[in-house]
Order: C-alpha cells, then structure tokens, then sequence
C-alpha cells in the first residue's frame, strides 16, 4: 500500500512539474509575443516616418513634427485665441492619402463643423487643430495610429493610412 502510494505522489509530482513548466512556457511565449509584436510596431511607424519625410521633400513643404508624430505647416496664423476643448469650429477641408488619393473634401461635402476633444476625430487631427485660430490655415500629415489605424474608416480610408488634411477655418462659433 505504501509502495502504490509512493508511485501515485510521484506521479502528481511529475503532472505538476510538468504544468509548471508550461505555465513557464506559456508566459515566456506571452513575452516572446509582445516583444515581437513592439519590434513590428516600432518598424512600421519608421517606414511611415520615412515615407511622409519623402512625401514632404516629393512636395516641397516645411514641416514640423510633433512629439506625438503629427507633421504640420502652418500656413496661415489666422487671429484670437488658439483652440480648446468643445471648441466648435467650421472649416472647409480636404483629406487625401500620400498618393494624392482624395478621401474627402468640403468641396464634395461642404463645410465640415466638429467640435475639438470629442471621440470621433481623429487623434492627429485634433491635435493640429489646437494648433491654430480663426481664420488660420495649414496641413497636417497624420500617421496610421494618429489617423484611422489598422482597420481605416471602413469607407474610404483603407487600413494602416497615412492622411493628409488641408484646413482652412472658417470661424469659431
């Protein structure tokens, strides 16, 4: 009886063992993943860096990249007080991808009106706009994970897009 014992402790002690090990596995793998998914990340944020640097030199502008990655020109200071949070703002507009692709445009749509710090602006372009005044103007370059991300807007921005805004604000209301 001792001896079934024995065997049957020495078994659980095994099957333990080996579930550790690949719990261990397991989390090793988890980690391998990340690492290898921030690898990926980080090299397409580099190629988009790259080619938005060509598409400035391609057009000859003056830009200046943000900390967060938004390239912007400001074309025109416009006058009065910057932008804030529930700003509402009218501004004719065109949104065009790197290969002059046009997405959008207030031209087709008319004038757009947002209102900055609500979600559904895009980050990049809420950014810029607090760049600017009434009556201001400029282009702003966003990248993918400043723009649509990986799944674009499921219209006429495809995934992983770089887009190109041209404003020019009408008023400030």
């Amino acid at each position: 009886m001792n001896h079934s014992l024995y065997i049957l402790l020495a078994i659980l002690y095994f099957v333990a063992c080996s579930c550790n090990n690949q719990r261990e596995q397991n989390v090793n793998s988890d980690k391998l993943n990340r690492e290898e998914l921030g690898d990926i990340n980080r090299y397409l944020v580099e190629k988009d860096r790259e080619r938005i640097q060509n598409y400035i030199e391609r057009k000859n502008l003056e830009m200046t990249e943000s900390t967060s990655g938004l390239w912007y020109q400001i074309i025109k200071d416009g006058s009065g007080d910057k932008f804030t949070d529930d700003d509402r703002i009218y501004m004719n507009y065109s949104c065009s991808l790197l290969d002059g692709t046009l997405c959008y445009s207030s031209e087709d749509l008319g004038p757009k009106e947002i209102t900055l710090g609500r979600g559904e602006l895009e980050a990049g372009l809420n950014e810029g706009l607090r760049m600017l005044r009434p009556g201001g103007e400029a282009i702003f370059i966003l990248p993918p994970f400043l723009a649509y991300g990986l799944i674009g807007d499921e219209n006429a921005i495809p995934p992983r897009s770089t887009i190109v805004y041209e404003v020019k604000i009408l008023n400030k209301e």
